[in-house]
């Protein structure tokens, strides 16, 4: 009997023809080489069957429903919007009452707000601040508003995902514009607290969903509220009032969505209505302020 011809027995990777090998994936079974090779928990897989692992494995969530992210990277985006946008003041102090919120006020022949077309301003004044020789506060103003997103905003993103904290945010900051347009529609606002105080409200909603202890939860609730009572004689409580109910039905809706397939879907749901509510109210208070100027 002949003896095996060595040819017959050189096998070569099934990515690369050229390439010998004698090693095979533990998934497929077919034969690959060294630059094919991926680590597995027993021998080494074939870069497809690894890409195919990595679809089939269920995505980590958060107990909301969030992609779970170890850098909390919306919050610190927010952050430096909000510094960037201070000191875009700071160079061009006319960009507070370009881009406050405003719902109308005539200012000679140039009517300006909300009611006149611009409703940017219902968020682009939810990143401005007072300058620093303005107002009750001056630089304070952003310093407290900025440590106060620093300290819930890295809790509340990590809870909920990137996507969820950023709905949640803006829908708040736009809850504050809205009550402040249809409670005082020609007193300017500005800054980021309405937003802050929605966060305060996802705070206390998911501490209690979670069953978590309520003692440093409760304070910071009571802070809040005992802020939210001061600023009537010294900020805009209408901002803080309609951040703080928005940021909590948007959380609310987060928390008490079904934990199914249909969770997704219900939180957005939540979302969408809640915004179609706020566009509701705007244009019924901008058609009563344009037909009482008319």
């Amino acid at each position: 009997m002949d003896a095996e011809s060595p040819e017959s027995t050189v096998t070569t990777c099934y990515r690369h023809p050229k390439v010998e090998s004698y090693v095979r994936c533990t998934r497929c079974d077919r034969y690959i080489c060294p630059d094919c090779m991926r680590e597995a928990a027993v021998g080494h897989q074939c870069v497809e069957c690894v890409k195919e692992g990595a679809r089939s494995v269920r995505q980590a969530r958060t107990a909301f429903g969030g992609r779970i992210s170890a850098v909390p990277l919306v919050t610190y985006v927010l952050i430096g919007l909000n510094v960037l946008a201070y000191l875009a003041e700071l160079v061009r102090p006319s960009v507070v009452d370009r881009f406050d919120m405003l719902g109308t006020v005539p200012v000679g022949y140039l009517p300006e707000g909300v009611a006149h077309g611009e409703w940017y301003r219902l968020l682009t004044g939810a990143f401005l601040h007072l300058p620093p020789t303005q107002g009750t506060f001056g630089i304070l103003h952003i310093v407290m508003n900025m440590v106060s997103l620093w300290n819930l905003g890295r809790v509340v993103e990590t809870l909920l995902g990137r996507a969820r904290f950023t709905a949640l945010y803006l829908l708040s900051a736009l809850g504050g514009s809205v009550l402040v347009l249809l409670i005082a529609p020609k007193t300017p606002t500005l800054g980021a607290s309405g937003a802050i105080f929605g966060l305060g409200a996802a705070y206390y909603v998911m501490a209690r969903r979670l069953d978590a202890d309520m003692n440093a939860v409760n304070r910071l609730m009571t802070g809040l509220l005992l802020w939210l009572v001061a600023s009537a004689w010294v900020t805009s409580w209408q901002g803080h009032l309609g951040g703080l109910l928005a940021g909590g039905v948007v959380t609310l809706g987060y928390a008490y969505a079904p934990r199914d397939r249909r969770r997704a879907l219900v939180q957005a749901g939540v979302c969408v209505a809640l915004l179609a509510l706020l566009v509701v109210l705007t244009i019924t208070k901008v058609t009563e302020l344009t037909g009482a100027a008319a």
